[in-house]
């Protein structure tokens, strides 16, 4: 089976093809657009075993050449950061509509076996009790959910118009190594580890519902090979903490003081609390299998061993 997997040198996206390498024999193709949140130096120990196309999802020609001959499509590749969509929210939906909605034109023209699309919680927006489930209200709250909900919008679309062979993953907020450090867990990791100010926003009490990286990928790759073709399937990690939880979790783990904490203005349209079902994938096998402490744990270690990546 020969796999496109967009966005494959990104965060998720390479710890998706590290997964695919190590476990399954597929042939990968790789497109990536090699943005800031991309590093091709993630993929050096598997570069032999997986072609790769620098491309954006943005460009319809570049998505026709790499898609050819394809069976199944995964696409990781999106903007994701919040704060810079809330600063630019042009370029989110450039890449997270119009990229999605060629990557759909090509798998009509070619017959893809499968296509695939990542998709976050936050598409649902906030929730003060109860967690969502797939049948779930979209109410994103950022320009970057409100692009990645407008292709969940378009990806469905496609599949009731055109009955073309879709998927869509929504998973709670992602951790793990090669995550770049704009987001909480590397961005205060990194910090921490230089002495630097970890800034929160607000009062901290904003709640998420964390999934290692890893799991996630295990998770998408059940919904590829056994979900159903027009659903959508909830991928959360069953651990809901807020980001002062998280923040001090990290101070403890590196001996930092708590003094390293400092609270700062709120970001706009900051949701509150999510919170994932996820009895829908969990009944197609899957299930979370690392610790959370475990992961976090995991997820120092590697940006000590690694901290050369980034610019710091």
């Amino acid at each position: 089976m020969k796999m496109l997997i967009t966005g494959g040198a990104g965060f998720i996206g390479c710890n998706f093809v590290h997964q695919m390498v190590e476990e399954y024999d597929h042939e990968l193709v790789i497109f990536d657009k090699l943005t800031y949140a991309a590093n091709p130096e993630y993929l050096n120990d598997v570069k032999n075993k997986i072609e790769f196309i620098k491309g954006d999802i943005g460009d319809a020609d570049a998505v026709n050449n790499a898609m050819k001959d394809c069976d199944y499509v995964v696409n990781f590749a999106a903007e994701t950061h919040v704060d810079r969509s809330i600063e630019d929210p042009g370029v989110f939906v450039k890449t997270d509509v119009i990229g999605t909605y060629n990557l759909l034109e090509c798998v009509r023209k070619y017959d893809v076996d499968k296509y695939l699309q990542i998709s976050t919680d936050e598409v649902y927006g906030s929730i003060d009790n109860g967690s969502f489930t797939e049948l779930s209200n979209i109410d994103p709250s950022s320009p970057y959910s409100a692009s990645k909900a407008g292709a969940d919008v378009l990806v469905s679309a496609y599949y009731k118009t055109y009955d073309i062979p879709v998927i869509i993953t929504r998973s709670s907020n992602n951790f793990g190594p090669y995550q770049f450090p704009e987001k909480l867990i590397p961005l205060f990791i990194l910090n921490a580890m230089q002495d630097k100010q970890l800034p929160v926003y607000g009062d901290g009490k904003n709640v998420r519902d964390w999934i290692y990286a890893p799991d996630n990928c295990t998770g998408v790759y059940t919904a590829l090979t056994k979900g159903k073709l027009g659903e959508v399937y909830n991928i959360g990690g069953g651990n809901e903490k807020n980001n002062l939880e998280i923040t001090k979790m990290i101070l403890e783990n590196l001996g930092k003081p708590e003094s390293l904490i400092t609270f700062v203005e709120d970001r706009l349209g900051h949701d509150r609390r999510y919170s994932l079902d996820s009895t829908k994938i969990k009944k197609l096998g899957w299930k979370p299998e690392v610790k959370f402490e475990d992961a976090i744990t995991e997820t120092i270690n590697w940006y000590k061993k690694n901290i050369s990546l980034f610019k710091v």
